[in-house]
């Protein structure tokens, strides 16, 4: 699956399990370490483990597994690393504190709707 391709079915698992303010970030003409951030907010801790559950969960049933996945332990931002496609998930104050994506405006972004 291609980086955009996963991106976008990154993004609409996220929609299946209530994910909010959900961005793709076109990264290939700003960085050269990976393609794509998905940001995504879920609403309390166990929100942000539920949606890196299910992303993870449903993405290896197509034999696509993350080589990372971290912060389950805090739940306050979690991070999987599918290579090309970098998926953040935060809750909503994390989230505001680190702005991510101010750091990439440069960038053109995408965001995901129902």
């Amino acid at each position: 699956m291609e980086g955009y391709e996963l991106a976008k079915k990154i993004a609409g698992l996220a929609l299946e399990k209530k994910g909010d303010d959900i961005l793709i970030i076109d990264l290939r003409d700003v960085t050269s370490s990976f393609d794509y951030f998905v940001v995504i907010t879920g609403s309390v801790d166990q929100h942000v483990k539920a949606l890196g559950d299910h992303i993870r969960k449903e993405l290896s049933r197509s034999g696509i597994k993350p080589i990372g996945y971290e912060g389950v332990s805090n739940l306050k931002w979690v991070l999987l690393d599918f290579v090309d496609v970098v998926v953040h998930i935060f809750d909503p104050e994390t989230r505001d504190f680190y702005k991510i994506e101010n750091l990439w405006k440069d960038a053109k972004t995408e965001k995901v709707n129902l």
